[in-house]
């Protein structure tokens, strides 16, 4: 059951990550953060993560309040020598936010994949985002690790005007997929279940944002 599950949760990956991606692309396709992060944003800085911090000066506003659209900055590290870079997707609270980014998890095993809307929480002491931990895959929650970010890069209207562009080009053929994905795992997990029955009940049972949201408002983490 486990397997299928997972096989499931695989297929509802494929489905969100096509969303984002060129067209033709599938879930093998390998995403660097960096390519997938100005697709979506429509922030045009190319180059290593970790100079888009200083790239962005004098070219996009920057600042410590996560907002929808923004990129996340984060400081390499000496395991994450390049950086990384993940669009905000939505603010929940001035400490919680969701990100989609890509080549942070292993997924099924394989580097190079997108996640979709994923929880991030603030632990900085000031609450100014410069500390944060991000949600890895393999725990089923938040990663053991901080991270230290340089702040968030916010699109101006012409990058919003670019994002809007490259995510309505997609969004048709990733429903599609969604759909198709559905049908062709819904059986093999409960048959005779309708498959939206089962993408909902999926997504449930994964559902952790209510214990991230605890967390990151314990006395303990700010």
């Amino acid at each position: 059951m486990l397997k299928r599950t997972r096989a499931l949760l695989g297929a509802m990956a494929a489905a969100a990550f096509v969303a984002f991606a060129p067209g033709g692309a599938t879930a093998d396709t390998y995403w660097q953060c960096v390519p997938f992060a100005r697709l979506i944003s429509g922030i045009q800085i190319f180059g290593d993560a970790w100079t888009w911090w200083q790239q962005a000066a004098g070219k996009y506003e920057t600042g410590f309040s996560p907002k929808a659209g923004a990129v996340l900055c984060f400081k390499p590290t000496q395991r994450m020598r390049l950086g990384h870079v993940a669009v905000v997707s939505q603010v929940l609270t001035d400490r919680v936010i969701q990100i989609t980014h890509a080549n942070w998890s292993p997924i099924e095993g394989s580097r190079g994949k997108v996640e979709k809307d994923v929880t991030i929480i603030d632990v900085s002491p000031q609450g100014d985002w410069s500390e944060v931990k991000v949600w890895y895959d393999p725990n089923r929650d938040l990663g053991g690790s901080t991270y230290a970010t340089h702040g968030f890069i916010y699109p101006d209207a012409s990058a919003r005007m670019l994002a809007a562009s490259g995510v309505t080009r997609f969004q048709n053929g990733a429903i599609a997929v969604a759909q198709s994905a559905a049908s062709q795992m819904a059986s093999a997990v409960r048959p005779g279940q309708g498959p939206m029955s089962v993408l909902s009940q999926a997504a449930d049972q994964t559902d952790r944002i209510a214990a991230l949201i605890a967390a990151a408002t314990r006395p303990d983490n700010r």
